[in-house]
Order: C-alpha cells, then structure tokens, then sequence
C-alpha cells in the first residue's frame, strides 16, 4: 500500500515540487471549509493541511477531516498545534517537533501525549522538523510556541538545525514564518538548507503569489504552502499550482 509520504514523494517527482494548502478550522465554518478544500483540489493542490495554532473545537476538527476526504481525492493532511488537534479522520499527520525552538513540549513532550493515540487511531506519522523563521512581525505560532524564530540572515543556523533533525531521522523539514507573516522564507535560506541536507524541504508563510512560489521552487523547495491569504482566490490558487509545478 502507498504511504501518504510516499504520495508527496511521488508528486516531487513527477511534477518539479509539490502545491500544498492550508485550511485553519478556527478561522471558517464547515461549509466554507468544504467549499475552500474543493477550490484548492480543482486548483490542482496536491494535498490540504489542515490545522490552527489554536483549537477551539475538537469534536468539529474529528467532522472536518471525515467530510473533507469525502469531498476531495488528494489526501487531507492534519497539521497540528498540540496534541489536543490529533484525530483518527486524517490522512496523515505531519508530527511536528519545534526543533528551531527550545520550547520542550513541543520538542517532545505533546509527541508522548500524542503517540498512543496514534497508534491506535492508525494514522500515518511523518515526523517533520519544524523550522519558525524570523518573518517581520509577531506571527501566532511564534506567540503561542513561546520561542525565538531564526533569524532570517542566519542561514547557518537553518542548516545545523535541519541536518541535526536528518539525523535524528525526521522525513521532512518544514521552513515556516506563520501565517499572516509579513515576509516569507528567504531564498537564501532555502537554498541553503536543500543543499546541505537530504531532506525534502516544505516552505510556508507569507506566500501570496505565483512569482514568490516559483522562488521558492527554484531555491530548492520540494513543497511550497499556502494558506489563508490566497485560499478564497480560485484563479490565484491555479497560478500558484502552476508556478510550483515546474516539471507539470
């Protein structure tokens, strides 16, 4: 059986880079989800995130997953803030540690609360290095991990972390301002970091259009993500499909 892993792998390969989108439960209801998730599917998304840096309804994220992959045939992946945002709907969850911070529980201590349930809900885990970049403002994932970004002219540092995380055997490294940042990763960073490690490398926040995902490709981003800031734009969302789809 294909993994979900293996699914992303696969769209690396065959299309340049991966298109992945993000869908926050907190921000929309049921029904604008819905109508967002089949949006980006029929924009050529090759797969939905979905989380939040806040939870406010569990019982409503369990539904979100379950009716999403009803709806749409590119997988449904959760992207959690915490251990309370594990559920059994997913697809597969990226289990994100916050290797960039030193903040414990999220380096570990929300993984030993979330791992039992994992096993047994059956999910798919892709453990994934979560990297927060300097991104120019005060972002919620910064204020709620209660850690320091990377600085954004630091890409030494970018690249000790993720190769600490290669060796510690995580699958992906995911290179993250926040949504509603007001700068995205830098180029250089990118660059740096793809390089140096051989890791697929997800890069998220502050991405609003088709020229800044193509730079982002182009540095060496195996998946580039979107979020609530073009996710209502249907011909926005095909541009930025297109531009990461090098090899489409």
């Amino acid at each position: 059986m294909t993994t979900i892993l293996q699914r992303l792998q696969d769209v690396r390969a065959r299309r340049g880079a991966g298109y992945l989108t993000l869908l926050d439960p907190d921000r929309l209801s049921l029904e604008e989800l819905e109508r967002r998730a089949l949006m980006c599917a029929d924009a050529d998304a090759d797969a939905i995130l979905v989380g939040t840096s806040l939870m406010l309804s569990a019982t409503g994220n369990t539904r979100l997953f379950e009716r999403l992959r009803q709806i749409v045939d590119i997988p449904v992946i959760s992207f959690p803030g915490d251990a309370g945002q594990v559920v059994d709907t997913a697809d597969a969850i990226l289990f994100l540690s916050m290797v960039s911070g030193r903040n414990a529980e999220l380096l570990i201590g929300q993984h030993v609360r979330a791992a039992p349930l994992l096993k047994e809900y059956g999910v798919e885990v892709i453990p994934t290095a979560y990297m927060l970049v300097e991104s120019g403002t005060l972002t919620s994932v910064e204020y709620m991990s209660a850690t320091r970004p990377i600085p954004r002219g630091k890409d030494d540092i970018a690249m000790a972390h993720a190769l600490a995380a290669q060796y510690l055997g995580m699958k992906l490294v995911y290179l993250e301002t926040g949504s509603g940042a007001a700068a995205s990763v830098p180029a250089s960073m990118i660059r740096a970091v793809s390089g140096y490690v051989d890791l697929p490398v997800v890069v998220g926040g502050g991405i609003r259009d088709p020229e800044a995902a193509r730079e982002k490709v182009e540095a060496g981003a195996a998946f580039v993500v979107t979020g609530t800031a073009v996710e209502d734009d249907p011909g926005r969302l095909v541009d930025l499909a297109a531009a990461v789809h090098v090899g489409g």
